[in-house]
């Protein structure tokens, strides 16, 4: 078996869909949860206008996590003739759903309305816009923010899945290459997931690892369309760390930023600390570089222990050195599709 295969299986065991079956309780609670937010909106006057989900799901790039809970990620549209004045009050609402239906440490943050589910591995964050003609405001605030840390603040919810969901940009081969780069954000959340620990990995955002991997995205494909993940992960995290993310404090210190490419085009690790940046540029450059040595070697065996060593148990090793030893391949023609046409 080629690394290349390795790699295809790897991506079929963390692969995670709304409509696979580890997902359906999840997805029918989802579907719930949803009508008696809609049911009390209209109690309340509040039209709504559309729901869709955010997050891993609407850009097919979610994977299971190796331990923790699945996430709904739910948006919920209401016109801007029927919105309060006070965007905290269409939270509260949900919050009296969430705490109706079972939910606990049900709260409201200031972008959304999150809460977990007794008895169900499954974590639900409620983000509230009002829209008009297409343009959406998010309601920004907590339960007793006071009204200057409330507001109903621009946003382009659907423009950002879009641009994450987009190949225009991509020469050649276009579908293959958006699928691979959704691989790559499947693959660096889950070495994310495996190699920080619980409460620094909260702080690193997917959304953030997802812009970052869009905008400096090296694809990695041969004539024939045959796809090389390895080296397209390897050169795209080289690439991100050569870009302007990092910071430099002083000390081997680094901050962290990364804006969105949409409204409000704010720094996605706006508020993060000097450590969360350092440790992410630090396990990034450590990552590059054993993705570098799974690439020199020889022996398919020695290849997938180092990937073993990144993602985790389910990157698989072969029992056997025996006929494991890898081929390499030169892609003579690297420099035509090989090469970064990414946004």
């Amino acid at each position: 078996m080629s690394i290349r295969a390795k790699f295809s299986n790897f991506h079929d065991k963390i692969k995670l869909h709304r409509e696979d079956e580890a997902y359906k309780d999840a997805r029918i609670k989802d579907d719930s949860i949803l009508a008696d937010i809609k049911k009390s909106f209209k109690d309340a006057g509040y039209k709504v206008n559309d729901s869709f989900l955010q997050g891993s799901f609407s850009t097919s790039t979610a994977v299971k996590h190796p331990e923790h809970d699945f996430d709904i990620d739910r948006a919920i549209v209401i016109s801007v003739d029927d919105a309060p004045e006070d965007p905290v009050e269409p939270k509260k609402k949900v919050l009296d759903v969430l705490e109706k239906r079972g939910f606990k440490n049900a709260k409201i943050k200031k972008p959304c309305t999150t809460a977990d589910y007794l008895g169900l591995n499954l974590h639900i964050d409620i983000i509230i816009y009002r829209e008009s003609n297409e343009n959406y405001e998010l309601a920004v605030g907590k339960k007793n923010s006071s009204d200057q840390n409330k507001e109903w603040s621009s946003s382009d919810p659907k423009g950002l899945r879009d641009w994450i969901n987009d190949n225009s940009n991509y020469i050649g081969s276009s579908n293959s290459k958006l699928a691979q780069y959704k691989r790559v954000v499947r693959y660096l959340k889950r070495w994310r997931d495996n190699k920080f620990s619980e409460s620094v990995a909260k702080k690193i955002y997917s959304i953030g690892l997802t812009i970052m991997a869009k905008e400096q995205f090296m694809p990695d494909l041969d004539n024939e369309g045959r796809v090389n993940d390895l080296e397209s992960l390897r050169n795209t995290v080289n690439a991100m760390l050569n870009a302007s993310y990092f910071l430099s404090q002083g000390n081997s210190q680094y901050e962290v930023q990364v804006y969105l490419p949409k409204s409000p085009y704010r720094d996605v690790f706006d508020g993060s600390s000097v450590d969360t940046g350092t440790q992410l540029y630090n396990k990034l450059t450590t990552l590059r570089n054993k993705l570098e040595k799974a690439i020199a070697e020889d022996k398919l065996k020695v290849q997938c222990e180092i990937l073993q060593d990144i993602f985790g148990s389910d990157f698989e090793v072969p029992e056997s050195d025996k006929s494991n030893t890898t081929k390499k391949v030169a892609y003579s023609s690297a420099g035509a599709v090989g090469t970064s046409q990414g946004a």
